[in-house]
């Protein structure tokens, strides 16, 4: 108040330089206290008023005017600036005599309209600055990703509110109703434009003008379900009916092309390689290299010694590493391999939970939660006495290598760190006479020899379409990413348009940005969202594939196709941008398909620069990164306001979020990954400022503790569709979780005991439970008349997993056989218990359940059976004989730290479509079924820590295969740690 009135005392001039230094840190105190109301509105759970939040991006507005757009400024006329200090003298008036108690219970009528008049003078201010600086058509802030796809998304919803009981939303459907009508007609329009809006520009000044409006709508829409906002649905309406009208007066005009679009978005139609999910990529003058550097680990000194693989961008170091990783050399001669992947920005922490995870000898969950210190004594007595590999790959610096020196033993029995790396010379600072393995650039036959393999696998090529595939292998500068990168756009289009597609690559395509870029073009447009998003995950991520479809859906990304779950279409756009060679598959299913991806570190690079260019998503690193995204989209000019859609942070402790406050109220899209808890905030709950960003529909925390009471703000997020938490302690989920009637996806993390409420279940719309470290799903102990109750709201479930509590031995029988859409299911430690299982079951899981072998045959029968996996203590006793009829269809089988000692089957019936067998540390079990030998579909057996007449009778399988002409059958034999 006293700077107002020090301010007002004479006419206010901006020329001196002292007072717009003054007047710039007054509207940073202002835009101090305006989030201090805001916090106290979330307090209080009072509606924000609409006009408060545009008040609080005016200020913004101003602020950044003043500090950062000061070119801007100073282009003003003298006028408009003293009205500019005008209204900076008001706001701080009306801001600082906002009283506690009108925060609490509601703004007095004369406040309201103060606030009112000051927002609309604010608007008048930042549409003068626009006139002077014109925003670009770039500067347009909503997303430029599958513009259709997400008015047809908008429209779905739209759908729902029309489609909703009374009273459940709370909207006013007859308007409603009429703004879905025109939008319809706006799809439609723009559907027929769409093609030629490039080479018109009154075309694109009207696809603009249209996405704008149902952007614009779709906030004001999902505002009036929150309580704001009533008032501007007229606005909004007339906007899209003047659109409309200026559609219609165009589109007689339209050229009626329905000639088929040339380049399809299908593959093309003979069988592609691309299409093989395949964790090794294919290599192709490389062989001399895998030898020499697999011999070069495995031979040489014993003193622990560094590898590298240098090279610059694309040249394959990262598919020479991981070919090495799975030589059978390797394989045979270390006790320990791991995989780290470096990158530019990395932490000591997740660097030692990477190197842990992938050993093998426990899982990502597992590390997460420990403290770095024990992290590095739990890899030191982890590698003590043991000869182990381990591959950094992407090194940049020498830091990395710093922070993990101390942590890996040097016991003189042959260890080895292998790493890649762009930087040439980086090697000579790990070790000054390390071995250096340079790459050199593929030749032109090379390059075809890539292309041709990756494109047709096997098969052969036809002659006639040779001569073009080496005109693209000579494009391809001798670089394997770009000859991939390629492979995957020519097998998704026909083969009549490879020779349109080689003459339009200039000679540039030696930097890596140009190949993605004309891969970015002709993915399909619905595919677009889907790899963009993909970047808000960190480049050495191994990314769920599970995860990332639910994410997919929740955003509306993936479309509905009929006789297909939205679960299988988001699995097919996977597979395709995987066929495309632009998303990495790092771990596979049991059988097929993917289950964790990852981008390689160019296209990753690609993708996050190509989403921040489209307005799609940001990622921040730290709070600087936040301040310049609380900086972006700072026109009050644009409907969309200074709010980014998604935001994505890595990394950033309680104190940098509490530290920079960032205010984003039409933010979509909230993801934190690696938040750094310290330990004075380990107990306590993490700061929720995001919770004011009240129209999110996803929001994934899982890495933020929430230790005491559950968020009550985080039950006014209406329009969540996916939300991911971590409770501990005496956190619970409060029964109001209801009140987020549209949640498809609701994962719970941490140690926390409580259960879930019994209102979940009211929640019709929720597709994905996951509640980890439950006891189990009733409670404390296992209550089957409780689980019959809940089991029956989850008829269309399709993965189950079920722990009990203790353990303990139980009698009874839990029926499952109702489940009709059941095809995963994991039981543990359910010792005594008996089950009916559905007869749809495709895939179960047991462990300490402690059943006899002879209540094995009900598994048996099961007529779907495909992946059986028997782990520690499933079945106790000695003896395991396969009878007639049983496991028919059984492809994937693994045997794990059993007492088993003998295991017969009398006739290869039992192994009919059997591909994969595993068998792990069944000490006792001196061999496996000789029938074995005459199986027509094994592919693969893998042994570890069994005994050598296990070895031996599996060794004696692979010969009868190779006598039988099977040449492909893969036997892996790993010694233990």
């Amino acid at each position: 108040m006293e700077a107002s009135k020090e301010l007002s005392r004479s006419p206010l001039t901006f020329v001196p330089e002292k007072n717009k230094y003054i007047v710039a840190e007054f509207v940073d105190s202002l835009l101090g206290a305006l989030r201090q109301i805001l916090d106290f509105h979330i307090t209080f759970m009072v509606p924000v008023p609409d006009h408060i939040l545009n008040l609080h991006e005016g200020v913004k507005s101003i602020s950044i005017l003043l500090h950062v757009k000061q070119e801007n400024f100073n282009a003003l006329p003298d006028k408009m600036k003293d009205h500019i200090g005008v209204v900076i003298i008001d706001l701080g008036i009306v801001i600082c005599s906002i009283s506690v108690n009108e925060i609490k219970h509601g703004l007095a009528k004369g406040t309201d309209l103060a606030i009112s008049r000051l927002v609309k003078e604010l608007q008048f201010v930042m549409q003068e600055v626009a006139q002077t600086h014109p925003p670009s058509s770039s500067s347009l802030r909503f997303p430029r990703t599958n513009e259709l796809g997400s008015i047809d998304f908008f429209l779905e919803n739209l759908q729902e509110i029309a489609t909703s009981e009374a009273g459940s939303i709370a909207s006013p459907k007859d308007q409603i109703q009429i703004i879905q009508e025109d939008l319809l007609f706006l799809r439609s329009f723009l559907q027929k434009i769409a093609k030629q809006r490039n080479q018109n520009v009154k075309f694109q000044a009207l696809w603009d003008g249209a996405m704008e409006v149902a952007y614009k709508a779709e906030f004001v829409i999902d505002s009036v379900a929150l309580g704001d906002r009533l008032e501007c649905l007229d606005t909004v309406a007339g906007d899209i009916k003047h659109t409309k009208t200026e559609a219609l007066k165009v589109s007689d005009s339209i050229r009626n092309d329905d000639e088929a679009q040339r380049v399809a978005n299908n593959s093309i139609h003979f069988k592609s390689q691309l299409s093989t999910l395949a964790l090794n990529e294919v290599l192709v003058g490389l062989d001399e290299e895998v030898k020499t550097i697999a011999d070069g680990l495995t031979r040489g000194s014993n003193q622990l010694d560094i590898v590298s693989i240098v090279g610059m961008a694309g040249l394959g170091k990262t598919t020479l590493a991981n070919t090495i990783y799975h030589h059978p050399s390797i394989l045979g001669h270390f006790h320990f391999r791991a995989w780290c992947t470096i990158s530019q920005v990395y932490s000591k922490q997740n660097l030692l939970v990477q190197i842990l995870s992938s050993s093998g000898s426990g899982s990502h969950d597992q590390y997460i939660k420990m403290h770095e210190d024990d992290l590095v004594v739990t890899l030191f007595q982890l590698l003590k006495r043991n000869r182990y590999v381990i591959i950094l790959d992407d090194v940049w610096d020498i830091g990395a290598w710093n922070l993990l020196e101390r942590s890996l033993p040097n016991d003189a029995n042959g260890s080895r760190i292998l790493f890649t790396s762009r930087i040439e010379n980086l090697s000579l600072q790990f070790k000054s006479n390390s071995k250096s393995h340079h790459l050199c650039h593929l030749s032109g036959k090379e390059c075809l020899e890539l292309l041709l393999r990756k494109i047709f696998g096997k098969e052969d090529c036809p002659p006639t379409l040779i001569k073009v595939l080496m005109q693209v292998a000579n494009k391809c500068k001798g670089l394997p990413h770009t000859v991939v990168i390629f492979a995957g756009i020519l097998s998704r289009i026909e083969p009549d348009c490879w020779q349109e597609f080689a003459d339009s690559l200039n000679s540039n395509t030696s930097n890596s940005t140009e190949p993605l870029e004309l891969s970015y073009i002709h993915l399909p447009e619905y595919l677009k969202p889907c790899l963009l998003y993909i970047g808000a995950f960190r480049e050495d991520q191994d990314i769920p594939v599970r995860k990332l479809s639910w994410l997919w859906i929740s955003e509306g990304f993936v479309q509905k196709i009929e006789g297909k779950s939205l679960d299988d279409v988001a699995e097919d756009y996977l597979k395709d941008l995987i066929g495309r060679s632009l998303v990495m598959v790092t771990e596979q299913r049991t059988l097929a398909g993917a289950k964790i991806c990852r981008l390689h570190d160019l296209v990753h690079e690609f993708v996050v620069a190509k989403a921040k260019k489209e307005s799609f998503l940001q990622i921040s690193y730290g709070s600087n990164d936040l301040l310049q995204i609380s900086n972006w989209g700072d026109d009050l000019s644009t409907s969309t306001g200074p709010s980014p859609h998604r935001l994505c942070m890595h990394s950033m402790s309680g104190k940098e979020l509490e530290m920079s406050r960032p205010f984003f109220p039409r933010l979509r899209c909230l993801l934190s990954f690696g938040y750094a808890c310290t330990d004075s905030e380990e107990l306590h709950d993490g700061p929720f400022w995001f919770l004011k960003s009240k129209l999110l529909r996803v929001l994934d925390f899982r890495d933020m503790r929430i230790s005491c009471n559950f968020p009550s703000e985080l039950l006014l997020l209406v329009h969540l569709r996916y939300l991911a938490i971590s409770l501990w302690y005496s956190a619970s989920i409060p029964s109001a979780i209801d009140n987020l009637s549209r949640l498809h996806t609701f994962l719970v993390g941490g140690n926390a005991v409580a259960g879930l409420p019994n209102t979940i279940w009211n929640i019709k719309t929720l597709r994905h439970l996951r509640r980890t470290e439950l006891p189990d799903l009733g409670g404390s102990t296992l209550r089957y008349q409780k689980n019959r109750k809940i089991l029956k709201k989850l008829p269309t479930i399709r993965r189950l997993k079920c722990v009990h509590a203790d353990g303990g031995k139980r009698t009874g029988i839990l029926k499952l056989d109702s489940l009709n859409q059941l095809e995963s299911l994991q039981l543990h430690r359910f010792y005594g218990c008996k089950f009916e299982f559905p007869m749809n079951l495709k895939k179960l899981t047991l462990s300490r359940n402690k059943w006899s072998w002879s209540e094995i045959s009900t598994i048996g029968k099961l007529p779907n059976l495909e992946v059986l996996k028997l782990l520690k203590k499933s079945f106790m006793g000695e003896k395991w004989e396969m009878q007639e009829g049983e496991f028919s269809n059984l492809r994937f089988l693994e045997l794990s730290t059993l007492n088993l000692c003998s295991w017969t089957a009398y006739n290869s019936d039992k192994f009919s479509r059997l591909e994969k067998l595993v068998l792990h540390s069944c000490l006792l079990l001196e061999d496996v079924p000789l029938c074995l030998g005459e199986s027509t579909t094994i592919e693969m057996i893998e042994v570890e820590n069994c005994c050598n007449s296990l070895v031996s009778s599996v060794e004696q399988i692979q010969q009868e295969q190779l006598e039988m002409g099977n040449q492909d059958l893969k036997v892996v034999i790993t010694r233990a740690i």
